[in-house]
C-alpha cells in the first residue's frame, strides 16, 4: 500500500478487516515492524477519536507517533500554485511538505471542506499536494470528501455483528441503510461519501441511502446503492442504520430547506426495522441527530464502532509500513 487516501487504496477490503479482527485481539503482536519509524500526524481542524486512535495504533505497532496541530502551533500555509504570499499565509505546502517527508516515515493529514466551492473540495487540493512533494507514504485523516479510516472501522462492527448472528445472515445479505439526519450546522458529505463508497466496493450488503429531496449525494460515490427518500420505506427490514448529517452538494454546503427534524431517527422508526443495529460516527447532537433513547439502548453499536478505529488504523498502518519492507 503506498498511500492510504480512500477505498481504491485497499488491496483487499476483506483482508483488512481480517487484519483489523487479528489486532484487535492480538495488539501488540507486530510491535517490532514501526520500531525506529516516526508518524506524523498534521491537523488542520480538531479531532478527537481520529486523532487518539491513530497514535494508539501506531504505539501498538513500535512507531513514535508526533502530533502537531498546523492552525494553532504552527505557520498559516499556503496551497495556491504561483501564490504571491504578501498577505496572511507565511509557509508554502511545497517548502514544508518535503521537510515532513524528511521527518517522518508516514504523513498523516487531516484537513477539512470549505464547504464553499465545490471544484475545489472535491479535488482535494490540501491532501493531494502532501502526497505529491512529501516523498513518503500518506495517510488520511478526512478530507474534503472521504474519511476512509472511519469507513473501514464501520465495515468492522457490521462485519463483527454479521459473525455474532451467523444464522440469521446465513441466507441473505445485511440490509444497511445510510440515513440523513438533520443538524443545527451545514456539515461536509466526507462521512456519508466515504461509507458509500466502502460499502458498494465492500459488495456484501444490499444498500440504501435515504435522505430528503435535495440531498443527494456525488454519485461518484453512491452509484450502486439504492436511493429511497422516504425514510420510513427505506427502513423497513433494515439491519443496519448508519445515521449522519450533510449539507447538499447540488446547493453546496448549505442546510435542507425546512422542517427536518422528522428524520431525526426515533425508537418508533426503528420498530419498523429488523430490530436494527445503529451506527453514528461521532461526535452526535443528543435529540437533533438521534435520541437519547435509542444512543443510550442496546440497538447502539456508536461505542463499539469508535472503540474500532483503533484496529482499523493498526491495520491500515502496518500495510504502510510494508512498503519498508
Amino acid at each position: 500500500m503506498q498511500h492510504f487516501l480512500s477505498v481504491k487504496d485497499a488491496d483487499s477490503i476483506e483482508s483488512l478487516l481480517a487484519q483489523a479482527l487479528y489486532y484487535k485481539n492480538n495488539p501488540f503482536a507486530d510491535q517490532a515492524l514501526g520500531k525506529g519509524k516516526r508518524l506524523g500526524c498534521l491537523f488542520l481542524n480538531p479531532s478527537m477519536r481520529t486523532r487518539l486512535s491513530t497514535q494508539i495504533a501506531a504505539q501498538q505497532l513500535g512507531m513514535e507517533a508526533i502530533v502537531f496541530n498546523v492552525g494553532a502551533e504552527g505557520w498559516s500555509m499556503e496551497f495556491e500554485e504561483g501564490a504571491i504570499m504578501n498577505g496572511s499565509t507565511v509557509e508554502h505546502v511545497k517548502d514544508a511538505a518535503p521537510i515532513l517527508g524528511q521527518y517522518f516515515d508516514i504523513l498523516a493529514i487531516r484537513t477539512f471542506p470549505g464547504l464553499q466551492d465545490r471544484v475545489a473540495d472535491y479535488a482535494e487540493k490540501i491532501l493531494n499536494q502532501f502526497v505529491k512533494y512529501a516523498g513518503v507514504p500518506v495517510l488520511s485523516l478526512e478530507s474534503a470528501t472521504r474519511h476512509p479510516l472511519q469507513s473501514l472501522a464501520d465495515l468492522l462492527t457490521i462485519e463483527e455483528e454479521i459473525k455474532s448472528s451467523p444464522t440469521t445472515f446465513s441466507n441473505r445479505k445485511p440490509r444497511v441503510v445510510l440515513s440523513w439526519a438533520p443538524h443545527i450546522k451545514p456539515l461536509p458529505q466526507c462521512v456519508a461519501n466515504s461509507f458509500a463508497e466502502w460499502v458498494n466496493h465492500w459488495g456484501k450488503a444490499d444498500f440504501v441511502i435515504t435522505h430528503p429531496n435535495g440531498m443527494e449525494l456525488d454519485e461518484t460515490f453512491t452509484k450502486g446503492a439504492e436511493i429511497i427518500h422516504d425514510q420510513e420505506l427505506a427502513l423497513a427490514g433494515a439491519d443496519f442504520i448508519y445515521v449522519k448529517n450533510w449539507s447538499s452538494v447540488q446547493q453546496y454546503g448549505k442546510m435542507a430547506e425546512g422542517d427536518m427534524h422528522s428524520w431525526m431517527l426515533t425508537q418508533e422508526r426503528l420498530a419498523i426495522t429488523n430490530q436494527a443495529k445503529v451506527m453514528h460516527c461521532l461526535p452526535v447532537r443528543r435529540n437533533v441527530e438521534l435520541s437519547d433513547q435509542i444512543l443510550d439502548s442496546t440497538a447502539s453499536l456508536v461505542n463499539q464502532q469508535a472503540g474500532n478505529r483503533v484496529w482499523a488504523a493498526q491495520a491500515v498502518l502496518k500495510n504502510l509500513l510494508q512498503t519498508y519492507e
